[in-house]
């Protein structure tokens, strides 16, 4: 079947897809969009997180059949051509967040959808929204480091805009 939808603003056509191909695999194998990554496949460990239609989804439980006329938007699609990477993706960076990079693609996108809703995010608010996300390289402390670093950033920068 073809599959034809939006990812990360552009309109994609993916040919011969088959009825048991997950969005995941679609993203990786046939769109080139590597980002995402495949680590448990059972929706556990949040690595492989997109946003669809505005809502993140572990993108691996996702038939790629279900996205026709959708909007999927990857962490690939959180950078913009114009400014670069966004501020979340340059926090992980600065807050050295990033250690084997396999989890890293789904707390991104997680972050990002967390910090549209509430810009100003108690650690609580971070734990609750990063619990489906799994790390097994930086204990979480440099991710919170991060996502506290992304929110500060996003913050000032919203009220330099505003004055």
């Amino acid at each position: 079947m073809r599959v034809t939808f939006n990812a990360n603003g552009r309109p994609v056509e993916a040919d011969d897809v088959w009825e048991g191909e997950s969005l995941l695999f679609m993203l990786r194998e046939r769109l080139g969009l590597p980002g995402s990554k495949n680590a448990c496949e059972q929706g556990e460990c949040g690595s492989c997180t997109v946003y669809l239609d505005g809502s993140p989804v572990c993108s691996c439980l996702v038939a790629a059949g279900q996205v026709q006329d959708r909007e999927v938007r990857t962490v690939e699609g959180l950078a913009d051509d114009e400014n670069g990477l966004d501020p979340v993706q340059q926090a992980f960076i600065d807050a050295g967040a990033v250690q084997c990079g396999f989890c890293t693609p789904g707390l991104l996108v997680q972050t990002h959808d967390l910090l549209e809703r509430e810009p100003q995010p108690s650690d609580s608010d971070i734990r609750e929204a990063l619990s489906g996300n799994l790390c097994r390289c930086t204990g979480y402390e440099k991710i919170m480091d991060a996502v506290r670093l992304a929110s500060a950033r996003k913050c000032s920068n919203s009220s330099e805009v505003s004055q």
